[in-house]
């Protein structure tokens, strides 16, 4: 492994004062779903695509990337996709073949960077901008420590926690700045959603009297009396699963060995059709095709708020119910407008789907109106907090000048 260049001849876009690229780390250690490095991934693409950085990431597990990014290959140390530099990182010594040292690094929900790179940032000329970027919680506490500096206890470093939030005063959520136009032509497009449903689900699109619901979730012992209520259903359910942790409770429900992308099934009102794992690049599309959209953890969770459809989150769960206030907080935000009756409806169903209760479909449907406004005036709320490439840049910005 090279040693770091003496800070002589280091030079940066913050000390050469040249038109350099902003060079950016990021370290991702992927806990036990897509959640972690589908954030980083996400930021890495938009901090290159809109602001011009320079972005490696670094992440240790290539399998779990693989699904969101295809192109990836899984026996490359060190590759590029879309511009970014990924590095397969064996954590926790591990910082590359070559040690080099950016000018933005950004820990991840807390992965703890390598010793050695530690140590290496404390030989640059200059210190670069550290950031530990947090989980997103809309827990109002969030406002209080986003940006607040944590000193490193040995080195002459500072590192700042980025907090993610939907409210003022947090660094927001990602959204590219093309999202917007994006929906709206799909959405006014009735060419561009018949290829998508073609090319998804091998069927033409349903009926307009069909509810289409996408249900991506973790293992949840709810769906059972929910796919029941879709059978029952007066109108038709049109559901779309992307394969993964809840597959093998619709196959169980249609008496079906498994239910992979490609398969499909029906009983009573409710068809169902199992979508290969989407990439994340395809990921909003499947959003925008459905009337209500169930997500789960943190990345799917954000893309349903800017789909401006309604949607149902299943919360992360944690020891000794400990996600359940982050849950109420983030209904508090979203809520905080509807009408008393659908505002509680929504907070039973959240509630029963993440483990409190059975949900009740028809009552969640009677207020589908005033949830759909809902959604679309929350975008609009949740945009003017500013989105969290575009805040974290500024701020790295003002540290690098």
């Amino acid at each position: 492994m090279s040693s770091v260049p003496p800070a002589s001849e280091q030079t940066t876009a913050a000390s050469s004062g040249s038109s350099t690229a902003i060079a950016c780390d990021i370290f991702c250690a992927v806990i036990d779903n897509f959640g972690d490095i589908g954030v980083c991934w996400r930021l890495a693409r938009q901090l290159a695509s809109e602001h011009g950085w320079q972005v490696r990431v670094f992440v240790d597990d290539l399998h779990a990337f693989q699904k969101l990014c295809p192109s990836l290959a899984l026996d490359r140390a060190r590759q590029t996709v879309g511009g970014i530099v990924v590095e397969h990182w064996h954590e926790p010594a591990h910082a590359g073949d070559t040690l080099e040292v950016a000018d933005v690094v950004i820990e991840a929900f807390g992965c703890e960077l390598p010793p050695i790179y530690v140590a290496a940032m404390t030989e640059r000329a200059r210190a670069p901008v550290w950031f530990n970027l947090e989980y997103l919680s809309a827990e109002d506490w969030v406002a209080d420590f986003h940006l607040r500096l944590s000193p490193h206890p040995r080195h002459a470093l500072t590192k700042t926690f980025f907090f993610p939030g939907l409210g003022p005063g947090t660094g927001g959520v990602l959204k590219e700045r093309h999202l917007d136009a994006a929906r709206a032509a799909f959405e006014v497009s009735p060419a561009a959603r018949e290829a998508w449903w073609r090319q998804t689900t091998g069927h033409a699109p349903p009926p307009a009297t069909a509810t289409v619901v996408s249900l991506f979730a973790y293992e949840n012992p709810a769906v059972d009396g929910l796919l029941e209520q879709w059978r029952d259903n007066p109108a038709p359910i049109v559901l779309l699963v992307p394969e993964g942790r809840i597959s093998g409770a619709i196959a169980r429900f249609f008496d079906l060995p498994s239910f992979t992308g490609g398969s499909h099934a029906s009983r009573g009102n409710l068809t169902a059709h199992a979508l290969a794992f989407t990439a994340q690049a395809g990921y909003d599309a499947l959003l925008w095709a459905s009337d209500i959209n169930f997500v789960r953890g943190e990345d799917s969770f954000v893309r349903a708020q800017w789909a401006a459809k309604p949607f149902v989150w299943h919360i992360y769960p944690q020891a000794d119910a400990a996600h359940l206030p982050k849950l109420d907080a983030a209904l508090a935000h979203y809520a905080r407008t509807l009408p008393a009756d659908a505002r509680d409806a929504l907070a039973r169903f959240w509630h029963a789907w993440n483990g409190a209760g059975r949900p009740d479909w028809a009552e969640f449907q009677r207020h589908g109106p005033a949830l759909q406004r809902r959604a679309a005036q929350w975008a609009g709320e949740l945009a003017q907090v500013g989105d969290l490439a575009g805040n974290l840049a500024l701020f790295a910005k003002t540290q690098l000048k």
